[in-house]
């Protein structure tokens, strides 16, 4: 692991020069607020590296990785960098800004000297997070910098490594080359667009590739652990079986003139249908669970992010500002808890892909038909006023044709018996979804039908 990280960081001469200079050309280097940061870590790289090269060896851990992910993140929550306090381009330092530069220059140069990267991103988090640069300045006088410490850097290394260089010199002569293109590529698309996008796009590639070099780093360990192995597995599977569905829901989305309540509910298909599927290829309850909590953490800082395109609110049609996002988070949430009980707890892992199953059929069923043919408004206790009678008996329909199908398929009940178990809870779930607001049935009413299954299974089986 630490060979191919060498072979990055000799790379980054070539790569950081070409960026450089494209940065020099659009003016986006702002070395009266960097010089100091540059004359220590050039010197304290130089240390560093000497110092690298006494030990014989270095220290090429996880802390680079995690820091690459951690700072995507931050991109990604915070793309602008913009400070109201901090100086204009080209403006002197002040006192504090002296400090800050002598303190980090310092320990930045001897760190990226001695552990052979890292220095790049470090310098990116203080020109924008403490000296308050714009983005693309911050990220042109830190390129330019690097292009010194990725020099010295290298040279120590291939010092105390001669095989880099001698044996595997075609690997490092791909690796220069593929990055010096992509440099170039990325530093003319980055001085062409906003700040905000260049934040974004940095999120997302640091995040991307901070996640996949931490997988790679740790992979052994992971490979160790059954669990983690198989809960890696499921999630991979799943996402062979979501992001298919979501293109071709986004490819009818621009190609359609579908109506916005039916392809919200289309957008619920690929949803509840996955607790079905993690239960299908999963290996134990503990993976299944994992997985949906797993893809939940993914999905929910992605849908923040994706809040910021003008573009969302017509895509998702929500009932209230940040409706989607919550939902989301609760359905994937509540299943990974109710996979746990079910498949953990009483060994039936096909009642808990039977409820939710159920829940999303009546659900999309419910809102359509009380959209389309709704004219008797419900007047039961608790119940939404808004819903119509039309709805509910739409919602008991496929939700015990649905239930029945999926019990026929999972377990080996007979039909009527399957269909008297589904009957037996689409009655309540339908009442529960009259009664849930805000978006609630996507935890109550999956709830509901799992208790009224659970409660059959342990009278009945």
């Amino acid at each position: 692991m630490a060979e191919y990280l060498w072979y990055i960081l000799a790379s980054d001469i070539l790569g950081s020069a070409v960026t450089t200079a494209t940065y020099i050309r659009h003016k986006n280097i702002d070395l009266r607020r960097g010089w100091i940061m540059l004359a220590c870590i050039i010197g304290m790289c130089t240390v560093g590296s000497f110092a690298a090269w006494r030990a014989g060896n270095v220290v090429l851990g996880g802390f680079t990785l995690i820091l690459t992910f951690c700072i995507g993140i931050r991109f990604l929550v915070k793309p602008s960098t913009e400070r109201a306090d901090a100086g204009a381009k080209g403006a002197a330092l002040d006192w504090n800004g002296g400090a800050v530069s002598l303190f980090f220059g310092l320990t930045i140069g001897f760190g990226t000297g001695f552990v052979g990267s890292g220095g790049g991103m470090m310098m990116l988090v203080v020109f924008t997070a403490f000296l308050g640069m714009e983005l693309k300045s911050a990220v042109g006088t830190s390129t330019f910098i690097m292009t010194f410490t990725a020099l010295i850097a290298s040279v120590s290394h291939i010092l105390i490594h001669p095989a880099i260089l001698l044996e595997r010199w075609p690997v490092l002569i791909l690796c220069m080359t593929v990055a010096t293109a992509a440099s170039l590529a990325s530093a003319r698309f980055a001085n062409r667009v906003y700040s905000r996008t260049v934040g974004l796009v940095t999120g997302v590639v640091l995040t991307l590739l901070g996640g996949a070099l931490i997988l790679l780093h740790y992979w052994d360990a992971i490979a160790a652990q059954p669990l983690a192995l198989s809960t890696l597995k499921c999630l991979g599977e799943y996402l062979l079986f979501i992001i298919p569905a979501a293109l071709v829901l986004l490819l009818l989305h621009f190609t359609t003139h579908i109506p916005k309540v039916v392809f919200r509910k289309l957008l619920h298909l690929p949803a509840f249908c996955s607790a079905a599927v993690i239960v299908w290829r999963a290996d134990s309850w503990q993976a299944a669970s994992l997985t949906l909590a797993l893809f939940a953490a993914i999905v929910y800082p992605a849908l923040c992010l994706c809040e910021r395109w003008q573009g969302y609110g017509g895509l998702f049609v929500q009932k209230a500002p940040g409706e989607i996002k919550k939902s989301l988070l609760l359905l994937f949430l509540s299943d990974a808890a109710l996979v746990a009980l079910c498949w953990g707890a009483f060994n039936l892992p096909w009642v808990a892909s039977a409820a939710i199953l159920m829940w999303g059929s009546g659900d999309g069923a419910a809102a359509l038909a009380g959209h389309r043919f709704g004219r008797r408004h419900v007047r039961l206790p608790l119940a939404d006023p808004k819903k119509t009678w039309e709805g509910s008996a739409a919602m008991v329909l496929v939700s015990a044709a649905v239930g029945t199908a999926a019990m026929l398929v999972l377990t080996a009940m007979p039909w009527w018996q399957c269909l008297l178990f589904a009957l037996a809870a689409a009655i309540p779930g339908a009442y529960t979804e009259l009664i849930s607001r805000n978006g609630d049935d996507t935890v109550t009413v999956p709830v509901v039908n799992t208790a009224v299954l659970l409660a059959l299974c342990v009278i009945f089986l």
